[in-house]
């Protein structure tokens, strides 16, 4: 299958690169390298420097004769769509709407889209792990583009006959995912720890995350692209909280020393418990996670510790 991958230089991008490759499938990367990096892919993968919002996107997937398109770029930052909610719809509404009409003028038969827990918002702790059917009430511009998305993913079926799959990822880590403020907390903390520096909890650290190996979605993402349940939404997660005190533990654990962290403010727009129940997909892509935080923890810690040694 030849497939098209989105911000296939990025951090998701690389790692789902690899494992259709792996398995047999002719994957392709689109990325304008704003956060992405041409060396997180091997040097024989192919890399179209482009950005989704260009308008020979078209061109280039025509004459390329996709398959399927599995759409992760876009903005990421909860923060900065608070701060920059018109650059966040931008890049999260417009990019989808010109990779749809992409897709639909270039043949394409299915749309794999990239949302997010954050669609649902702060959901009370009895209604955890959250269903796919749960109301989504999100808490940031950030949810809200990934939200409407969505429904311009369903638009497209319902008008056009366009695929889709649409796929909320949990909180996604591992290696090459950002250090900076792209980067999620496992990132943020392993990069900080390898470096032999402080880190900092924002909160009381009892906010508990659904943390799930990069890895883990790559071979989510690979069964939504043959599943014959299209046009769904699934959650792609481990179904288990766990707080950031925990995971402290667990980097000290893997890192071979106690940890202390510091304590700052809540940040706005953070949920405060959140974790997906991932039965749906277990049966509608025949997926299930297989890496273990302890596990996924080490290989992002090793990851920074070589990028500490090279540096």
């Amino acid at each position: 299958m030849k497939v098209l991958i989105t911000g296939g230089a990025g951090f998701i991008g690389s790692h789902l690169m690899r494992y259709l490759k792996e398995h047999g499938d002719e994957p392709v990367a689109l990325d304008n390298l704003s956060s992405g990096r041409r060396e997180h892919l091997e040097p024989d993968m192919e890399l179209i420097e482009m950005d989704v919002r260009d308008e020979r996107l078209t061109g280039v997937i025509a004459t390329g004769q996709y398959d399927t398109i599995v759409h992760l770029a876009g903005q990421t930052l909860v923060s900065y769509s608070l701060e920059e909610p018109a650059e966040d719809a931008d890049s999260n509404i417009l990019g989808m709407v010109r990779v749809l009409e992409a897709a639909r003028q270039g043949g394409v038969k299915r749309v794999i889209f990239s949302s997010t827990a954050a669609a649902y918002g702060d959901v009370p702790e009895r209604d955890l792990p959250i269903k796919e059917a749960h109301k989504l009430e999100p808490m940031s511009f950030y949810g809200l583009s990934k939200v409407t998305a969505e429904r311009y993913l369903e638009l497209y079926h319902e008008r056009f006959g366009l695929e889709y799959v649409v796929l909320r990822f949990a909180n996604v880590y591992g290696e090459r995912q950002g250090d900076g403020g792209e980067g999620g907390v496992i990132s943020i903390f392993a990069r900080s720890v390898a470096e032999e520096k402080e880190i900092t909890i924002f909160g009381d650290g009892e906010q508990t995350r659904d943390f799930i190996y990069a890895g883990d979605i790559a071979a989510g993402v690979a069964a939504a692209l043959k599943t014959t349940q299209a046009n769904v939404v699934y959650n792609l997660s481990t179904q288990t909280q766990t707080s950031l005190r925990e995971l402290v533990d667990v980097l000290s654990e893997v890192a071979g020393r106690r940890i202390i962290p510091k304590y700052g403010p809540e940040r706005p727009g953070d949920i405060y418990k959140s974790a997906l129940s991932n039965a749906r997909a277990r049966r509608g892509l025949g997926w299930k996670p297989s890496v273990s935080l302890t596990e996924g923890l080490r290989r992002t810690y090793n990851y920074f510790i070589e990028k500490a040694d090279v540096s």
